[in-house]
């Protein structure tokens, strides 16, 4: 009997974990690969990744969303992701560090709707899903100074992450954007209007065997640890 797809993920899965010498534990691996079939088939219906995207979900979706947990900072213990869209890189981050706790933001209901039904589905209890916009009243007052970390796979510039992100987070915290291209601009103008708050920044470049050792995709993690 051929293998299913979701078998199929967890191979692919498996072996770009192995051959950048990260080795999540077999059922996180398996809860992963599991994730990637409920979003392809929920897909076919809610667009949450590009249809072009689907063949490469392992890779440009679950795997570098796990790979994140390598660079998070010790002693964080609650997270925002900020524009979650399909779970990403939340549900991930969920599934790797069960320890901590998490809020998947999301302003599209339909969006938020299938994360909540992907939480459900994979018996995640660190994690809740919220249809709401981060930068409304209603919303800060609820969660204001609550987290550690903001994490985003950030469509939005990191101008606007920290806008978004000062009033959620406690005294000390931290803003992990995954973001592609060029940083520096983008960087420059949030440190311009946000200077005294930035205690220390990193830039990670993503690289990973096989297919982006070189970096050639672009693909990098900035780490910024904010002082309030």
């Amino acid at each position: 009997m051929p293998p299913t797809k979701q078998e199929n993920y967890l191979k692919e899965l498996q072996t770009f974990c192995w051959e950048n010498g990260f080795n999540p534990e077999p059922m996180r691996n398996e809860r992963l690969a599991f994730f990637a079939q409920l979003v392809v088939d929920k897909n076919k219906n809610v667009n949450l990744i590009s249809r072009k995207d689907v063949n490469g979900i392992i890779e440009n979706h679950i795997f570098i969303s796990a790979y994140i947990t390598q660079f998070l900072p010790e002693k964080i213990f609650k997270f925002i992701d900020i524009g979650t869209g399909g779970g990403f890189p939340g549900i991930p981050l969920a599934i790797m560090r069960p320890d901590l706790r998490g809020v998947l933001v999301d302003s599209t209901g339909k969006k938020i709707d299938a994360v909540k039904e992907f939480i459900d589905k994979l018996k995640l209890s660190n994690v809740v899903a919220e249809n709401a916009r981060v930068e409304s009243p209603e919303f800060i007052e609820h969660h204001k100074e609550s987290f550690d970390l903001v994490v985003s796979r950030a469509t939005k510039p990191l101008i606007i992450l920290f806008r978004y992100a000062l009033p959620l987070v406690k005294n000390k915290a931290y803003i992990i954007a995954m973001k592609g291209g060029d940083l520096d601009e983008e960087y420059k103008k949030a440190e311009l209007k946000y200077k005294s708050f930035i205690k220390k920044s990193t830039v990670f470049e993503l690289a990973y065997k096989p297919s982006n050792i070189r970096n050639k995709k672009g693909k990098k993690l900035i780490v910024i640890e904010i002082h309030k």
